[in-house]
């Protein structure tokens, strides 16, 4: 808009100019004095530029205590990070080591039932058994009440073992989620306003640029209201300068919004007297600043809603560093109460890696156990195939030895009936001429022998199939 100086500036007066009508320049005091209604948008920028300032005052001492308490956390965070870190490497090896003993365990089990199942399969040759009894497994000769004895203690230190596992696991878990919990806090709510990392955005803060575009669009909101109020005063002194105006100024200019000020104590005074070309001058700047009266208008809304705007943005991010300093805060809190807890947690991992070591022991002496039972009951079978081997080695002696038995039992048969034969002789020729009392036991037979086993039969070998001893024979030598 044209200067109000501009108003009294000499120009040639021109015949050819006419004044405008009062009513027109009535319409351009009414209009100009409508537009003094921004005034209210105006007094609303200063309130939101103080507004502002304030909050940007506010948040450099917010930020300056959440970035401080977020230096140290982050610090404390890393530290128990290494805590949870080493806990559940602690957890996962003992685990590894957990899964590798319950491996070896099963497999010494199984075969030790192996064993067992391999004793209930094989039955004792009815030879070696009383004539008449019932037929019996090898493993009917085992008391298989050491062996549930035995499973049944490896259960019970595998349950507390599995037990304890599971609480230190649970234990890492809940320290893990509370750690989490902090970094939670610490990730929640941060200032999102810009499409940037997260480090910019807490050191670029938003809210200088925007003060300043907020006092840029409120300098010149002032200028243009300003510039209102002068157009104001200006249609006020053209329609006081026009015949029958002064009462028509009286009554329109009167109850200006509040926060105007022009002068309308001067109202009621006579206007100054001015040359006809002067007040053509100030109609000439009238008629061309009340075409851009609205224009001034709608900008000072667009400034103004352009501000409004900004101030969402900052509630925005005065909310956002808000509710990042109170999460920080409870963020501190939380920290300071896993600080506490922090000695237990540590002493409950070493107290975990004690009793494992323990529990590692005693899982190797039940392994050794196992295998001990498996050596024993293998030992028995070899043993019985042994004695299957040896009764055959037996029987073979025995057959030889009757064999050389009956030798020499014919032997001595042939030796008898020579002798018998010769006594017959010998009695014929002599018997006649010698007493009978001559010697009495001239006349007897040979004398006979005999070759029978000393002791009882218990010790006579079984009869035991070939075959049964070859096969026992073919199971040792593949255990060689």
């Amino acid at each position: 808009m044209s200067s109000s100086s501009d108003a009294f500036a000499h120009r040639p007066a021109s015949p050819e100019q006419q004044a405008p009508p009062l009513e027109s320049l009535v319409s351009h005091l009414l209009a100009s004095k409508r537009s003094l209604s921004s005034v209210n948008h105006v007094l609303r920028a200063n309130e939101l530029v103080t507004a502002t300032r304030k909050s940007l005052e506010t948040n450099v001492i917010t930020t300056a205590r959440s970035g401080f308490l977020r230096s140290g956390i982050d610090a404390q965070v890393k530290v128990l990070e290494q805590v949870r870190t080493g806990s559940e490497s602690v957890a996962h090896h003992a685990n590894a080591e957990f899964e590798a003993f319950l491996k070896t365990l099963d497999e010494a089990e199984q075969r030790l039932k192996g064993t067992l199942q391999t004793l209930r399969e094989t039955f004792v040759e009815a030879g070696l058994r009383p004539p008449g009894e019932e037929k019996k497994n090898l493993l009917d000769f085992v008391d298989e009440s050491g062996v549930e004895t035995v499973l049944d203690t490896i259960n019970q230190s595998v349950g507390n073992a599995a037990s304890h596992h599971k609480d230190f696991a649970k234990t890492n878990e809940q320290f893990a989620e509370e750690v989490l919990g902090v970094q939670h806090l610490m990730l929640q709510h941060r200032p999102r306003l810009f499409e940037d990392s997260a480090e910019n955005v807490e050191t670029n803060s938003p809210l200088p640029q925007i003060l300043t575009n907020m006092e840029e669009n409120a300098r010149e909101m002032a200028n243009n209201l300003e510039s209102l109020v002068k157009h104001y005063d200006l249609c006020v002194s053209a329609v006081k300068h026009t015949e029958g105006g002064g009462d028509a100024a009286q009554r329109i200019a009167g109850n200006l919004p509040e926060g105007v000020d022009v002068g309308e104590s001067d109202l009621n005074a006579s206007p100054e007297p001015i040359s006809e070309d002067e007040r053509q001058d100030m109609i000439d700047i009238i008629e061309k600043d009340a075409s851009q009266v609205e224009e001034v208008v709608t900008e000072i809304r667009e400034r103004i809603a352009e501000m409004e705007g900004q101030e969402q943005i900052l509630i925005r991010y005065i909310d956002a560093c808000t509710e990042e300093h109170i999460n920080t805060n409870a963020a501190f809190k939380l920290l300071k109460d896993i600080g506490h807890r922090l000695p237990a947690f540590i002493g409950q991992s070493q107290d975990f890696l004690t009793r494992w070591e323990e529990e590692k022991a005693r899982l190797a002496e039940h392994m050794e156990e196992l295998e001990a039972l498996r050596e024993f009951y293998d030992g028995f079978l070899i043993a019985y195939d042994n004695l299957l081997i040896e009764i055959g080695r037996r029987g073979e002696l025995e057959a030889k030895v009757e064999k050389i038995i009956q030798d020499a039992m014919n032997k001595v048969n042939r030796l008898y009936n020579d002798d018998s034969e010769a006594r017959e002789t010998f009695k014929a020729e002599q018997g006649d001429f010698l007493p009978v009392d001559i010697w009495p036991g001239m006349t007897s037979s040979a004398v006979q022998y005999a070759i029978a086993p000393v002791g009882d039969s218990i010790g006579r070998v079984p009869e035991v199939p070939r075959i049964v001893i070859e096969q026992a024979i073919d199971r040792v030598s593949r255990r060689v």
